[in-house]
């Protein structure tokens, strides 16, 4: 079983959906969920905000915020995972759970920020949480790193 399996048996044990917010992983966090067979129980959608304008426009992170500090921030990340719910309304009924990554992958760094900051969040009914990490490797590798840390980070949240 891997973590995307577990994460999304866990959400369907507590009737809960998902929606996913991307910046940094393009799509991997998605990838991964999809490739578990009946992800569409549980994942409602997923947004890759790759372009910080579209944080704000489409997952409603705070523009003040964006421009003060840029995307590379937890509190973005806290706002993409909240955002990504009300994204993938259905009904007029926002997802349960939504899951965000923001962060720098390389080779460069367009803010001075090292290359390999991330920082993933989970927002559940109950709580929104974010967690920050300074990966090592290449971009692929980054990448990779950030996929594995915001589905842990589900994974915990979604048995909480």
């Amino acid at each position: 079983m891997t973590v995307a399996s577990e994460c999304l048996a866990a959400l369907a044990e507590r009737g809960w959906t998902l929606g996913v917010a991307e910046s940094l992983t393009g799509g991997s966090v998605s990838a991964a969920l999809v490739a578990v067979p009946g992800a569409s129980a549980v994942l409602r959608g997923a947004v890759v905000a790759y372009a910080t304008p579209v944080k704000h426009t489409l997952l409603g992170v705070d523009e003040v915020l964006l421009d003060a500090g840029g995307p590379v921030q937890p509190e973005v990340a806290r706002q993409m995972a909240e955002g990504v719910r009300a994204a993938v309304s259905v009904a007029g009924r926002p997802a349960d759970v939504g899951i965000a990554t923001t962060g720098i992958a390389g080779p460069d760094s367009p803010d001075g920020q090292p290359v390999g900051t991330v920082h993933v969040a989970v927002a559940t009914p109950t709580s929104t949480r974010s967690r920050s990490f300074v990966f090592r490797g290449s971009r692929d590798e980054i990448r990779a790193q950030a996929t594995d840390a915001v589905l842990a980070l589900l994974d915990r949240s979604a048995r909480e």
